[in-house]
């Protein structure tokens, strides 16, 4: 499983966990009130083994990680806040097409039977990575601003007044879903959405394995010194950039934070993605590295549960 102390512990401490379901990993951590981690774990999505074998292995790495947390600091644990591609709903999870069989879940009913717990919060990974960034990390102060998240797929969050916009069906941010050009369609089929195929971190994989013609990561293809790949690369990044800075001319940001498993190159993303916003956009934000830019869903998961925390806290109380 991996678990790791991440904290001292705290006895008789109280705590919550986070859960942040991502496309080729679930990070769990458990947090004291402050919002410190105390252990978190980590184990590979296994996409291609399809959903449900995700869920039954996270939820036993969190049953154990609550039990070490419990142990060791002397406390419960108070909520459960879990984030996902996509918006969650009762009993499916749309635009969320990464993990065979993920849209078909009831993932708010998995996680109340199987960790016995009635205080759950659920939401969007990239929307609460943003919460906690305004909360704790690089938004913090800046108002509006972005938060755009590189990985798996790509999408924003946006925070205005401190709060973070959902939208009316809960898909604000959904940049992934932009068309490219007038030839596209939304796709409708379980696909990733146009944008998203060209410049997430999957699609840049499976386009380099099939220019290459071999097996390939996002990771591999930015590594590799093959001129092909190279030209890939600035390519993807050059319409990501176009892509952010029409995000930024529309709202008017003080502040882009950029996060996400793209940033282990991030000296080449920014500059990217400055060169587009410094050109093109009318009144430039300020562009930063997220202060949580790997782990930034599992930070927005544990502001979820701190939040549902503090209502049924008080309730017990009254």
């Amino acid at each position: 499983m991996g678990a790791t102390v991440d904290g001292p512990s705290r006895d008789g401490t109280d705590f919550v966990l986070g859960i942040d379901f991502g496309g080729t990993k679930v990070a769990l951590a458990t947090a004291a009130p402050d919002g410190s981690v105390l252990r978190s774990a980590r184990l590979a999505t296994n996409a291609a083994d399809g959903a449900p074998q995700v869920v039954q292995r996270s939820l036993h790495c969190a049953r154990e990680l609550l039990a070490d947390t419990s142990a060791a600091t002397g406390g419960s644990c108070l909520a459960v806040g879990a984030v996902s591609p996509g918006i969650v709903e009762a009993d499916r999870v749309l635009l969320a097409p990464n993990v065979p069989g993920w849209d078909a879940l009831s993932l708010p009913a998995a996680l109340r039977d199987g960790l016995s717990i009635d205080c759950l919060e659920l939401g969007n990974d990239v929307k609460a990575a943003a919460l906690a960034e305004a909360r704790w990390g690089s938004l913090r102060g800046a108002d509006p601003a972005l938060l755009v998240l590189l990985g798996t797929g790509v999408a924003a969050g946006i925070v205005v007044g401190g709060e973070v916009v959902t939208g009316a069906h809960g898909a604000a941010g959904e940049f992934g879903y932009n068309l490219r050009g007038p030839h596209d369609e939304i796709a409708t089929d379980g696909r990733p959405a146009p944008l998203e195929e060209a410049v997430g971190g999957r699609g840049i994989g499976e386009r380099g394995g099939q220019l290459l013609g071999t097996p390939m990561s996002a990771a591999d293809v930015f590594a590799s010194p093959d001129g092909r790949a190279r030209a890939l690369i600035d390519e993807a990044l050059d319409e990501l950039a176009v892509h952010v800075a029409n995000l930024a001319i529309a709202i008017d940001p003080a502040r882009v934070a950029v996060g996400g498993g793209l940033m282990s190159q991030t000296e080449r993303v920014l500059a990217a993605l400055e060169r587009r916003l410094s050109s093109a956009v009318p009144f430039p934000p300020e562009l930063v590295t997220a202060a949580f830019v790997h782990d930034g869903p599992l930070r927005g998961a544990i502001a979820l549960a701190l939040g549902a925390a503090r209502p049924a806290a008080q309730e017990a109380v009254g």
